[in-house]
């Protein structure tokens, strides 16, 4: 087999991940953080393209001024159009949609186009893969209860089937023989069925589901509909809401869960309430998703950086404990599932996607 050299860019809210890769190995790897301070600046997310390059091109200038070669950069795929799963190549298309936000604003639109930028600098091609518009949703997941509201699969596609395809592998599993609910337990929440590696159905971790840090998960209808028309707040003050300042961060002015729990252990009881009450929607979230599935599931795979709470691990098992076996796989594994899914391509083991 040969080797290949893959450079890998990862933007996140408040820092830009990236890591080098030699075929499967990493032998770098360096998360750029950006003070809130610096963000505030950006009118868009889009906005902050060039400055987050320019921290990009400083570590090529510097820490990895040794490497002259790349095979393949690739790039965290946003809000773009619905897609297959899969590995796919950045094109014009592509950049236009992230760029115009086609399903909406979040910071991995800009990831496809970071990627095409130091790729065209090393003459090699830009990939993403698994964007957060998988779609792969059956016909009867998409009704939402009305015909003018579809539901919509957008999710933390790329770690959830990483942590299917790791569990797959470490059980000796076919993939296509299996079936693992997922919990991306993050900033965002995401919590799916992954059968025979598909998402089929999935929480929109923006504005359903369990509440999360800073998301305030699926919210009673009427009374969000009464705060719409109140008076008291415009569009962007009521999306905040629902997502940057919902969840932990509204109820107790901090979505940091390591800040939470040291309150609760100086005994801040309505912290453990809220931190209880999150557990017990994502047990609720992940027992419907069984359901989905008939209750027929290899495993729970519980994941993301949440994962890393023993409390709140605790708090989600013993509800959820009955339906299957737990795995814990604390942290992401998304930089290490965008360089596997790029080296597929490469070494022809599986085919690329055409935006």
């Amino acid at each position: 087999m040969s080797e290949f050299t893959v450079f890998v860019i990862n933007p996140g809210s408040t820092s830009t991940k990236i890591a080098l890769f030699k075929n499967s190995t990493k032998v770098f790897s360096q998360t750029l953080a950006h003070e809130p301070a610096e963000l505030s600046k950006f009118k868009s997310n889009w906005d902050q393209f060039d400055f987050r390059l320019d921290a990009i091109e400083k570590v090529l200038k510097t820490e990895l001024s040794n490497v002259k070669k790349l095979d393949a950069v690739v790039g965290r795929g946003g809000l773009l159009k619905p897609v297959k799963r899969g590995t796919f190549l950045v094109n014009q298309e592509m950049l236009q949609d992230a760029k115009k936000g086609v399903q909406g604003d979040h910071i991995s639109n800009t990831g496809c186009a970071l990627a095409q930028k130091i790729a065209e600098q090393y003459g090699c091609s830009a990939y993403i893969v698994d964007p957060v518009s998988v779609d792969e949703f059956e016909a009867i997941a998409r009704l939402s209860g009305h015909p003018l509201i579809e539901r919509k699969s957008l999710s933390h596609s790329l770690n959830l089937r990483a942590a299917a395809f790791r569990a797959a592998h470490e059980q000796h599993v076919n993939i296509q023989d299996s079936c693992y609910i997922v919990a991306h337990l993050g900033g965002g929440i995401s919590v799916a069925p992954v059968l025979a590696g598909r998402v089929i159905d999935v929480n929109d971790a923006s504005n359903a589901g369990p509440f999360s840090p800073e998301r305030s998960g699926t919210l009673p209808l009427t009374p969000l509909i009464d705060l719409c028309f109140s008076g008291k707040y415009d569009k962007r003050e009521i999306k905040s809401m629902v997502m940057g300042n919902g969840g932990m961060k509204a109820y107790l002015n901090t979505s940091n869960l390591i800040e939470i729990e040291s309150r609760i252990e100086n005994g801040d009881e309505f912290a453990l309430l809220v931190l209880q009450a999150m557990a017990y929607q994502i047990a609720k979230e992940i027992g419907a998703m069984a359901a989905v599935v008939r209750g027929k599931i290899n495993s729970i795979i519980l994941t993301g950086g949440l994962a890393k709470s023993e409390n709140l691990v605790a708090l989600i098992s013993e509800r959820i404990s009955f339906l299957a076996p737990i795995k814990i796989y604390a942290g992401e594994y998304e930089m290490e599932a965008m360089a596997e899914g790029v080296l597929r391509i490469l070494n022809k083991q599986e085919e690329l996607q055409q935006y």
